[in-house]
């Protein structure tokens, strides 16, 4: 997930249960779980010290892809450079997808597991940096092939087609549109619904949250380069100061969410970075800027967008600047914006199979997740919350008010056996809820 989430309660309200009959605790689908544990917790164990960045999984695709082929997927692999596709088709039904990310962190472990990764590779940029799973995708992988395996094992319960998709470089954002533009929906089968999960920081082990519509935001990052005429400190009639209009330009951003934006369409305007000036007493010819800013809505993130760009021109030019900031987008998410109905049907499968009371309402959050993109080409799709804090850690937490580490953080790391299971569970009750009875 590209940014990182914290929420330090499970939310009280559930879902209404569906009329729909759907797996029962217990059900034959879910028995062979505890017996094929050991081999997922060695897998996760492998992932989790074998990390790899955006766009450089080409061992953990090829791992993914080997578990698929094994269990009789028809997999591509290649798919969005780095991505992989598993196709498995038991009959006339619907076509469900089961979305996995693939990549990992450039961040130092420091969780102290015996299994820690101490990887480090260098980046796209070349720089040497450590490598740490430190948003939980090895736990989706984990629970991904699972999900894969009790659904073969119980071939008999459901018809339909199966796509497993491996999506890289969901960290930068960009993973899911690279895999659309390779033919995900035109070269396999077009899902009629899409699945996936992301563990979450906030919540204990074992429980599993669902949010109805929005439930993470479009996020843009945004490089403002701002333009002086540099001089010397002891002058500063003779220059055109950035750093000035840096800071004028910054408390001026604050009024878009404040006065410009309907209190009732959440939005974030941060300036996480400034960069400008060498010396004490030198005036710099430019000053850096680089912002996060989200949203929800389309026509809300429109508008920000322009606002920051009418922002930064307006106080160069009242500065007088010699020219014009320059504003460049990158890294952009669109909103995740879960089905409503489909969202319905999995929380009523998923309190009926889990029980009742390890299922809640997660609220949604300003992270972001281009699983968005999936829905946004015409998939109904809904991604589950699932919780990942060892459970007497949470409640140790939450009573001295202390706070957890949170994804992306050195010190994350999961309570895998109750996470993982709970992530196979919800991924095999989500996709039998979703394909044909038989």
């Amino acid at each position: 997930m590209k940014r990182s989430l914290f929420v330090l309660a499970v939310a009280a309200v559930l879902w209404p249960l569906s009329a729909r009959a759907a797996e029962p605790v217990g059900s034959p689908a879910l028995a062979p779980l505890d017996a094929i544990y050991p081999d997922l917790e060695k897998l996760y164990r492998d992932l989790h010290q074998s990390p790899e960045l955006s766009l450089h999984e080409e061992k953990t695709a090829a791992k993914m892809a080997k578990r698929l082929r094994d269990l009789g997927f028809d997999v591509t692999t290649g798919v969005g450079k780095t991505g992989l596709v598993g196709v498995l088709r038991n009959g006339k039904g619907p076509t469900v997808m089961l979305r996995t990310d693939l990549d990992a962190l450039p961040i130092e472990e420091r969780t102290g597991l015996p299994y820690a990764s101490k990887v480090t590779t260098t980046d796209d940029t070349g720089a040497t940096v450590s490598v740490m799973h430190a948003c939980g995708h090895d736990i989706h992988m984990t629970s991904w092939i699972g999900a894969a395996t009790l659904l073969l094992k119980a071939k008999e319960r459901w018809r339909g087609t199966l796509v497993m998709v491996g999506q890289p470089a969901e960290e930068k954002g960009g993973g899911a549109r690279l895999m659309l533009e390779d033919g995900l929906f035109t070269k396999f089968p077009k899902p009629d619904f899409a699945v996936a999960i992301h563990d979450d920081a906030g919540l204990p082990a074992g429980q599993v949250g669902l949010s109805s519509g929005y439930a993470l935001a479009n996020v843009d990052s945004v490089d403002i380069t701002i333009y002086g005429k540099g001089g010397h400190g002891a002058y500063p009639h003779t220059t055109v100061d950035p750093i000035v209009i840096a800071a004028r330009t910054i408390v001026a951003l604050q009024t878009i969410v404040g006065r410009e934006n309907n209190p009732l369409d959440p939005g974030v305007v941060t300036v996480g970075s400034i960069h400008g000036g060498t010396k004490h007493n030198i005036v710099p010819d430019e000053v850096k800027l680089q912002l996060t800013v989200r949203s929800y809505k389309d026509d809300v993130r429109k508008r920000m967008l322009a606002s920051i760009a009418r922002i930064a021109k307006a106080e160069a030019a009242a500065a007088g600047a010699p020219r014009e900031p320059k504003v460049e987008l990158s890294e952009g998410t669109s909103a995740t914006y879960n089905d409503p109905a489909v969202t319905k049907r999995v929380a009523g499968a998923l309190s009926r199979g889990l029980g009742a009371s390890r299922v809640g309402e997660h609220p949604p959050v300003m992270g972001g997740e281009d699983f968005s993109e999936y829905g946004r080409a015409g998939v109904p799709s809904t991604l589950i919350w699932v919780g990942a804090v060892e459970p007497k850690k949470y409640e140790a937490a939450k009573a001295s008010g202390a706070p957890l580490p949170s994804l992306h953080s050195s010190e994350f790391a999961p309570d895998p056996e109750p996470t993982i299971k709970t992530g196979v569970t919800t991924v095999t009750l989500a996709a039998l809820e979703l394909l044909g009875r038989r």
